[in-house]
């Protein structure tokens, strides 16, 4: 397995305030769907980080996102390990395969895949 990128998940209510308070650390806009947003360094495009007012399809905003080159062997070693899927592994509509796994912390991390 290998991993793509990690970026903080932030729940947010202010999307625009976030996007121009990021964008004077030099964060670019790089995707707006209205319920989510994400930013990138122009510079170096795999740091990011993404806003949710919510999440379109799954029941909580997700802490954390990972990104890696196999999104079924990770779900399976989560499952095997005894894990917490918190939202089962499905294709989105915007391009990504995903599921949700509850961390040790309580934290939950959206892993996915790009299709």
């Amino acid at each position: 397995m290998s991993i793509r990128r990690v970026m903080p998940d932030i729940r947010s209510d202010a999307m625009e305030e976030s996007r121009d308070f990021y964008g004077l650390l030099g964060f670019e806009e790089v995707m707006n769907l209205g319920w989510v947003m994400t930013l990138a360094s122009p510079s170096n495009p795999t740091a990011q980080v993404t806003f949710m007012s919510q999440d379109k399809s799954a029941p909580v905003v997700p802490d954390m996102s990972v990104e890696v080159d196999d999104v079924d062997a990770v779900h399976a070693a989560m499952r095997k390990s005894g894990a917490e899927i918190v939202h089962p592994l499905q294709d989105e509509e915007w391009g990504v395969r995903r599921f949700f796994v509850r961390d040790p912390n309580g934290k939950v991390v959206n892993v996915l895949s790009h299709q």
